[in-house]
């Protein structure tokens, strides 16, 4: 992890860091990244064009489900899968959370969210 930390595949958003090790140009029709959710943070997304896969491997939050009003708490050891393009509010509680996520189809690796809380599908041929 550390020879990613502070190039390209590093991003940034409010809220979030995305440290993406596998990307779409890698070729294994995923996308694998770290991401860590600093405490108190409280992020809406929309992965409209994505499905995810998010383990929590440090840290606690919790995650809203918009469609039912359910909310989960995520503590390590948690997994939660994004298989209905699900819009949530994910929120970090009291520590930093530390959490391994899959995308499908791959992030090409500089997506940052949109205003729906989404990344743009990629377009390109490779």
């Amino acid at each position: 992890m550390q020879d990613i930390i502070g190039t390209e595949r590093e991003v940034t958003g409010p809220g979030w860091t995305s440290r993406r090790m596998l990307l779409k140009k890698d070729g294994m029709g995923f996308s694998f990244h770290e991401t860590i959710i600093p405490a108190g943070a409280e992020l809406n997304l929309w992965y409209k064009h994505h499905l995810e896969a998010v383990y929590c491997v440090a840290g606690n939050g919790k995650i809203l489900d918009k469609a039912t009003g359910e909310t989960h708490e995520i503590t390590d050891g948690t997994l939660y899968a994004l298989d209905k393009h699900d819009q949530h509010t994910l929120y970090g509680g009291t520590e930093d959370m530390r959490l391994i996520c899959a995308f499908n189809p791959p992030v090409t690796g500089r997506e940052v969210h949109d205003e729906d809380g989404a990344y743009l599908p990629d377009t390109s041929e490779d």
